[in-house]
């Protein structure tokens, strides 16, 4: 007979919500309504640190994998001009406040520990008398609110009030991005071939992106998220984050595998369009399919997918982010 206690700790995690699923709709929802989550990170008409990646207003620190879609999602649904976030206790310690009846956005965060690992027949494993010990983390509700829901917060926390006038969005890319996507693209020794054709891939037993010519893209922009999105793929090589939907042999158009890796490219395209400030687009909604497929089938995926691709984007980030440490 289960005593008191145990009861109550069984009745906690049957009624606790399920946060893979709940994320997972979310994200199943905004695609379904034709609005993947990590497209236009651009929008947002106040830029903070040369980035569109929304950060917490107090630290400045960027939030990463899943937050960042989350995050996006929230801004543009709530029509948030601004991408700066802050919990409930961090806007008190600033000096302001949550203005009453204010609605917060979800966003998840990571606690790490440790437990016993077993092996396959569920017997607890020990090393030399000591017992083996493995990783884990579970995920936790992170409620988060924009500045923008916020009173009495000091400049400093709020940045510079956004323009939320109508713009037109600039299509070209500054001489530093340029420097800075073709940098990226040299420090990975990928190739890159240019033919007046439909689409552009990766081919990973040459190692080189296939592009149409430049004068096929609507703008310059499109052009570099293009490559970009193909150079997030790069990065699954064997010899560099050898990833599988990259090395498999029985990667084709369709498979699972192949529309999960697609998702990582997508995802991966979109944080370093926001990283460098590059407004263009990637036209793939011929995958749709197959990424609301590998959603509905796993509610972890989404995670995976963003991990990916934050290991793909710092990778093609770290020439840069180098630079700019030697510099200082």
């Amino acid at each position: 007979m289960k005593t008191t206690t145990a009861r109550r700790k069984s009745a906690a995690v049957k009624n606790s919500p399920d946060l893979y699923q709940q994320v997972t709709d979310k994200i199943i929802v905004a695609l379904e309504n034709g609005v993947p989550p990590w497209r236009r990170p651009w929008r947002s008409a106040e830029r903070v640190h040369s980035s569109s990646l929304p950060v917490n207003a107090v630290t400045g620190r960027a939030y990463s994998g899943i937050n960042v879609p989350l995050l996006w999602m929230a801004a543009e649904e709530q029509g948030y001009a601004s991408d700066r976030w802050i919990t409930f206790r961090q806007a008190k310690e600033a000096g302001g406040n949550v203005r009453k009846g204010e609605t917060s956005s979800l966003a998840i965060i990571y606690k790490p520990f440790e437990k016993q690992a077993r092996d396959s027949s569920d017997n607890l494993l020990f090393r030399d008398g000591e017992p083996v010990m493995e990783q884990l983390a579970m995920i936790k509700q992170l409620q988060l609110f924009s500045v923008y829901q916020c009173e009495g917060l000091p400049e400093s926390v709020t940045g510079k009030t956004a323009d939320t006038s109508p713009t037109l969005q600039c299509s070209a890319l500054s001489a530093v991005q340029l420097q800075q996507v073709q940098q990226i693209l040299n420090a990975t020794g990928v190739g890159c071939d240019h033919r007046r054709q439909d689409r552009a891939y990766y081919r990973p037993g040459a190692d080189r992106i296939m592009m149409p010519t430049a004068s096929q893209f609507r703008t310059e922009a499109d052009y570099w998220s293009t490559m970009l999105h193909e150079m997030v793929h790069a990065t699954g090589h064997g010899n560099r984050l050898n990833r599988e939907g990259i090395t498999s042999s029985s990667r084709q158009f369709g498979d699972p595998v192949y529309a999960f890796e697609e998702l990582i490219a997508e995802t991966g395209s979109a944080f370093l369009c926001a990283q460098l400030g590059i407004n263009g687009e990637v036209q793939h909604e011929s995958y749709l399919a197959g990424w609301l497929r590998a959603l509905r089938e796993d509610k972890r995926a989404i995670f995976r997918a963003c991990r990916f691709a934050r290991e793909a984007s710092e990778y093609l980030l770290e020439p840069l982010n180098r630079n700019t440490e030697q510099a200082a």
